[in-house]
C-alpha cells in the first residue's frame, strides 16, 4: 500500500437512505428525451481505468535477506519499482 494512501475504506459521501426512501413521481422525467436508434448509434464505448501494459508485472514469491529486504524499504517509497529496474539490467 502506498505510504500516502488511507488504508479505510472509501465512502459515497451520500445519504443512501434518502436515496432509496424517494419514490418516483409520474412527471418527474417528462424533461428527458425518448432514446432514440440514432443516439445509439452515436454513442461510445470508454474503458476506464490503467491502459494495457506493455509489459506487464507478474506477482512472484522470493525470499531475501532481512537485512537485504530492509535496506531496501529504507530507500522510501519506491523501492520495489527500483528494484525491478535494477533486476532488469541485470537479467541475462
Amino acid at each position: 500500500m502506498n505510504a500516502n494512501k488511507s488504508g479505510s475504506a472509501r465512502t459515497l459521501k451520500s445519504d443512501l437512505k434518502r436515496v432509496d426512501a424517494h419514490k418516483t413521481k409520474a412527471g418527474e422525467y417528462t424533461e428527458l428525451p425518448e432514446l432514440t436508434d440514432a443516439m445509439l448509434e452515436r454513442g461510445t464505448v470508454k474503458r476506464a481505468g490503467r491502459p494495457v501494459a506493455t509489459n506487464p508485472r507478474r506477482q512472484v514469491t522470493i525470499r531475501l535477506p532481512e537485512d537485504v529486504l530492509a535496506a531496501w524499504k529504507a530507500t522510501g517509497p519506491g523501492w520495489q519499482t527500483r528494484m525491478a529496474e535494477l533486476l532488469s539490467k541485470r537479467a541475462l
